[in-house]
């Protein structure tokens, strides 16, 4: 369905630190550098990261979440753990088994030093 997903940011360097550290956690490479872009390629899709090409402050969305699949608990755990310790702030309950309408599934949740929220996902 998607070619590719874009979130803005207000530090390149910043950026690019983070997610290398919480996107290795899932075996992505680092980013390739564009200018004022980053971008992780997986052969299901793109992750970028830019720097707001009007020249305006980067800002998160409300009620926006972007989901990473997770082979597993652990995986989703070590994503967590990446995050936080390259200044992500985790959100929402800890990192855990939740139920409801699409099943059972792990969930940890962070916000980006941007405050862009992010999720890790393993369906159960």
């Amino acid at each position: 369905m998607f070619s590719h997903i874009m979130v803005g940011t207000n530090d390149l360097d910043r950026a690019k630190a983070f997610y290398d550290k919480v996107l290795g956690a899932l075996g992505v490479a680092p980013a390739m550098v564009d200018g004022h872009r980053i971008f992780y390629r997986t052969p299901t899709g793109v992750f970028s990261v830019s720097k707001p090409i009007n020249g305006e402050p980067a800002t998160a969305p409300n009620g926006g979440t972007i989901g990473f699949a997770c082979a597993n608990s652990e995986q989703a755990d070590a994503w967590h753990a990446a995050g936080v310790a390259a200044g992500g702030t985790t959100c929402e309950d800890p990192p855990g088994v939740r139920e409801g309408g699409m099943g059972k599934m792990y969930l940890a949740y962070l916000r980006d030093p941007d405050g862009n929220k992010l999720c890790a996902l393993h369906r159960m």
